[in-house]
């Protein structure tokens, strides 16, 4: 068995698959099982339209600003731009910016800095404005939960306008005016990213559809992981095509370092893009970012995309390493972080703990905190990831007097707090997903759209379940579940950490790729049915398309046998197994250096075996029934066969009847035998090896039939007649042979099939004895 790393949620009926539907398009069957059966909602979904957008009039606020910001131009007033430091913040101020340049106002942005400012609007950088003559200041993608900041803006005489997607708190910041969707009742669409918002605003600015910021746009709503559903959806949409052909120097340039090329889709943004614009700001200020957007210098958009390219590559290492030390603090206090983790250190980048909780969260499966300690202010600052059962803005309001500062969403949040209160928090966050989560909360969910064939794939039906695109939050890649046996299984990558095979249904063959997943080498096997879930892609190799699936999950429910019989690499295929739920059974008393537990036969009963999953046998038993008890005790999902025999002739030597007949009628004949002398002539006579020869007299010795001095064999005259089954010596020997036959000479089938049946029957003999019968 191999038990999935996910809990799998089938979102349609299991005995239905994509092919017991002819008449249905794949398209029509993955959307009605996210719930799109409507045909008016199905063709909006599948070709949005730009006239499906609301009217950016129906947002609070918007009216407001306007007359505010034609009051600013006709004075001739200065505007300050506030935004933030990532993608989506980055994008938003330089959308802003450009159309407060279209428009003649005189404008700037700031940028706040992350380590010596922190997130959001504040007094410091108000005052600093006040001092540079700006009268106006309009944020974006931040500003609803500045509260400190608004009542010095208001002190100051600056009229603060707010433009933000974040979630409210229990009030609003005093502000000129507030344009957030969740702020306006009359406008439907709640999900915007915080560019989305500026789009809108610069749309009722400008009077017209401003799609020359499509491409803007794009990067904010997918780098931010807004869902990608409604509005998001349509300007995703149109933004992929907008940034494929844009012209901005700058995107460009970006382009060229992140390798992308020809039609750029949402992975391109979410793997490319996204993160060199976010590097930016996660480890100095995010001014470069805005200046490579806003420049018309191709020259120069080359240099800036260069330089951060390379802070990207350095945010990489930092995280790795963060990562690392994370782990080590997690595990040195399993106890304390059972439920959600909370991990604290002082000299961490506080600029990529969103990165580090979001790893730290796929490998525990935990709500997780990340915190950076500024001793000099008695500070901790950090972000924290949850999973989908809990909440993190809900619970962490919770506990809000805990904070200094807190906010974000329901997976995501940053913090403030001091640094004595971080075990409180711990405790605290611990206590509240210990009282509302289950443990099957704790295990990532994925949702599967449907079975699929593996006849049924191919390049068409990839290309027709592209019609979805564009991928995301609230719209995933389809994940389809498959069946067959996984054939040419092996490790790829520099790292050896990832996973090829090809999955085999009949004549039908489907490659696949797992990114993460090269330890499950020695844990998937080839003579086995497995079930996959994954994406399914075309791979494109010398100019040849094909399809693929890319693995999200891997399980096998049958038990599993695995033959290293006679490998003197086995020790190197268990290395994926852990002492927690592994043993290594010796019969012989054997010292190998097992990387397992390894308890003798006879000591079976000192061990707990009920968490035992996999059983490794390092060398044969005795007696068959040895095995067989041990079958019965440990029960074991998988088998590892990791034994070896030195007598590769044992079962030649075995003679039969007729051949302890003819040699003791030899005897009888010659009356005396000279062992030492005749035994090669005789071996070479009939065919035999010299150790059958051996092993009959040994018999012959024991039963009395002969009597052997120095190597001399006389018949012994007053022997008694017996039976050579009565020979110790020679049940030892059938019973060597019944072993040898069943685990070491059989082919792989007759292995697995015995020993799935010796697990049976004492399954069978259990239910017996529980039902009395």
């Amino acid at each position: 068995m191999l038990h999935s790393q996910k809990k799998w949620n089938f979102t349609y009926k299991q005995d239905q698959s994509l092919a017991s539907y002819p008449s249905s398009t794949i398209v029509e069957q993955l959307l009605a099982t996210r719930g799109m059966k409507d045909e008016k909602v199905i063709e909006q979904f599948l070709n949005p339209k730009l006239e499906d957008l609301l009217s950016p009039e129906l947002l609070n606020g918007v009216q407001a600003t306007k007359e505010r910001i034609k009051i600013a131009i006709d004075r001739g007033e200065s505007i300050l731009v506030f935004g933030d430091y990532d993608a989506d913040g980055v994008t938003a101020t330089t959308l802003l910016v450009e159309t407060l340049h279209e428009l003649g106002a005189m404008c700037d942005y700031y940028i706040p800095n992350r380590f010596t400012e922190g997130y959001g609007p504040n007094p410091d950088a108000f005052h600093e404005a006040k001092k540079q003559g700006f009268g106006l200041i309009i944020t974006v993608d931040t500003g609803i939960a500045a509260f400190e900041a608004a009542d010095v803006a208001k002190q100051l005489g600056i009229d603060l306008i707010i433009t933000d997607h974040h979630e409210l708190q229990d009030q609003l910041p005093e502000a000129f005016a507030i344009v957030h969707p969740k702020c306006s009742d009359r406008y439907s669409f709640k999900e915007l990213a915080g560019v989305g918002v500026a789009f809108k605003l610069a749309q009722a600015l400008l009077g017209y559809f401003p799609e020359q910021f499509l491409d803007l746009v794009v990067i904010g709503t997918i780098a931010d992981l807004v869902p990608l559903k409604g509005e998001n959806r349509i300007l995703a949409k149109f933004g992929l095509a907008a940034i494929t052909r844009s012209r901005r120097p700058g995107i460009h340039a970006l382009k060229e370092v992140a390798g992308i090329k020809g039609e750029v889709n949402e992975q391109d943004i979410g793997f490319g893009i996204g993160p060199r614009l976010n590097a930016v700001g996660r480890l100095q200020t995010a001014y470069p970012a805005v200046e490579l957007l806003l420049t018309e210098d191709p020259i120069q958009a080359q240099q800036i995309a260069s330089e951060i390219d390379l802070m990207n590559q350095e945010r990489q290492q930092i995280v790795s390493q963060i990562v690392e030390e994370a782990i080590e603090q997690v595990e040195q206090d399993i106890e304390s972080n059972q439920h959600v983790i909370v991990v604290a250190k002082e000299g961490w980048n506080e600029g990529v703990l969103g990165i580090v909780a979001s790893k730290l969260l796929r490998l525990y499966q935990r709500p997780v905190i990340c915190l950076t300690l500024k001793p000099d202010l008695g500070h901790a600052k950090g972000s924290g990831r949850s999973i989908e059962a809990f909440d993190l803005f809900h619970y962490g309001m919770q506990v809000r007097d805990l904070f200094l500062q807190f906010g974000g969403h329901a997976q995501a949040a940053g913090m403030t707090l001091t640094i004595d209160q971080i075990n409180r928090l711990r405790d605290a966050l611990n206590a509240l997903a210990k009282e509302n989560l289950k443990p099957e909360d704790y295990k990532e969910q994925v949702s599967i759209d449907a079975s699929i064939d593996l006849a049924n794939v191919s390049l068409a039906v990839i290309e027709e379940i592209e019609k979805l695109a564009p991928f995301g939050m609230a719209n995933p890649r389809p994940l389809f579940h498959v069946k067959g046996k996984p054939k040419d299984i092996k490790q790829i990558g520099a790292k050896k950490n990832h996973l090829k095979l090809a999955l085999m249904d009949n004549e039908h063959e489907l490659a696949m790729v797992g990114f993460g997943l090269g330890e499950l080498l020695y844990a998937v096997n080839s003579d086995t049915d497995a079930e996959i879930v994954g994406q399914l892609q075309m791979n494109e190799w010398n100019g040849l398309r094909s399809p693929q699936m890319l693995i999200e999950d891997i399980r096998i429910q049958e038990k599993q046998v695995f033959d290293f019989r006679g490998s003197k690499l086995w020790k190197k295929r268990l290395e994926h197994l852990t002492p927690n739920d592994s043993l290594g059974v010796t019969f012989q008393n054997i010292e190998n250096n097992s990387p397992l537990p390894l308890i003798q036969y006879d000591a079976l009963s000192q061990v707990n075996t009920s968490q035992i999953s996999n059983l490794v046998l390092v060398d044969l038993p005795i007696d068959l029934i040895e095995l067989q008890h041990i079958l019965s005790v440990i029960k074991p999902d998988n088998i590892y066969a990791c034994y070896s025999i030195e007598e590769d002739h044992f079962l030649e030597s075995l003679p039969s009847r007729a051949d302890f007949k003819w040699f003791y009628g030899l005897l009888l004949k010659r009356e005396m035998y000279n062992n030492e002398l005749e035994k090669k002539k005789i071996a070479q006579y009939k065919g035999w090896k010299l150790n059958k020869i051996e092993f009959i007299l040994e018999v012959f010795s024991e039963l009395e039939f002969v009597k052997i001095t120095n190597g001399i064999v006389r018949p012994n005259q007053q022997a008694k007649k017996r039976q050579i089954n009565e020979s110790v010596v020679y049940q030892k020997a059938l019973k060597k042979r019944e072993v040898q036959e069943a685990l070491y000479y059989s082919n792989y089938q007759q292995l697995k099939s015995w020993l799935e049946s010796q697990v049976e029957r004492t399954r069978s003999t259990e239910e017996e004895n529980v039902y009395g019968l």
